[in-house]
């Protein structure tokens, strides 16, 4: 498979993965979020990920891959994996770095070098989703991703590349740490999805993986959203459900869902993971 194929069949894995607490799975929808709403953004999210497998800017590439996402009815199912994915998606179809060699330093090589024009282009990005995300530092409120498109002109009057807007929120966010970080729990994760391949399919695996992801960090969206002792409380009840088993696993997901906690940010990095691993020949479907 190319990179862009790999990065939608990395999406559609991460979203049929069961039982994965907190977030929609093939057997777990919320009332105005279903199962079909993340297939129908893996696909719409197509051309922008050729795109950045054919060497568009990381920037353009992202917005067309956040406009063809949100072209189903559930709106944001995928932003987050997207940002995460399109730099890998460029990575390992850059020639320096075959896919399946596909590593930390390709993609730091990618991340680094994005433009203000890239920068740019993901502000435009939050025209088309709604994305929930916290207030910006002090002295960055004219970069306030809530603004979109109308950031565009304080982004270009301060020249910030899209790789200084991440490092602008790499302490509260776990996607814009991976950007900053060497995409260290991406390739952790790619690296634990390979160690389990002979055990069960993919989607299997990746659902195990994500808990393991959500066991050893506090999810930065729970925080976000519900504050940061919940999250630690998410995370220790995440590594009691691991050695629980399957019937505290499944207790554990339904619980969350009552109590509408999402760990969305652990499913973006799980769907990093898979496309590692697949680009790499590690796991197969």
């Amino acid at each position: 498979m190319t990179p862009a194929e790999n990065a939608q069949l990395a999406l559609l894995l991460e979203v049929s993965g069961t039982p994965k607490p907190g977030n929609v799975d093939r057997e777990r929808d919320f009332p105005d979020l279903r199962f079909d709403h993340f297939l129908a953004g893996a696909v719409g999210a197509g051309p922008g990920l050729r795109a950045a497998e054919q060497g568009a800017p990381v920037g353009e590439a992202f917005e067309q891959a956040v406009a063809g996402m949100s072209q189903q009815e559930g709106g944001n199912t995928q932003f987050g994996a997207l940002l995460l994915l399109v730099p890998l998606v460029r990575a390992a179809a850059d020639g320096d770095d075959a896919p399946d060699q596909l590593s930390p330093e390709g993609v730091v090589r990618v991340v680094e070098d994005t433009t203000v024009e890239d920068a740019a282009n993901f502000y435009r990005a939050f025209d088309h989703a709604d994305v929930f995300v916290d207030d910006p530092p002090e002295d960055a409120e004219q970069l306030d991703t809530r603004r979109g498109s109308d950031a565009v002109p304080a982004v270009e009057e301060r020249g910030v590349t899209l790789y200084d807007v991440m490092a602008l929120g790499d302490d509260e966010d776990d996607v814009a740490a991976e950007w900053t970080g060497e995409f260290e729990r991406t390739f952790w994760a790619a690296d634990r999805l390979a160690e389990l391949a002979e055990s069960a399919p993919v989607s299997a695996i990746a659902a195990q993986v994500y808990l393991e992801l959500l066991a050893r960090e506090p999810d930065t969206l729970v925080a976000k959203q519900h504050g940061r002792k919940t999250a630690e409380s998410v995370r220790v009840r995440a590594q009691e459900a691991l050695e629980g088993g399957p019937e505290v696993v499944e207790a554990f997901a339904e619980s969350l869902v009552t109590d509408g906690i999402n760990p969305g940010t652990t499913a973006d990095l799980t769907a990093a993971g898979l496309f590692v691993a697949l680009a790499r020949g590690e796991v197969s479907v």
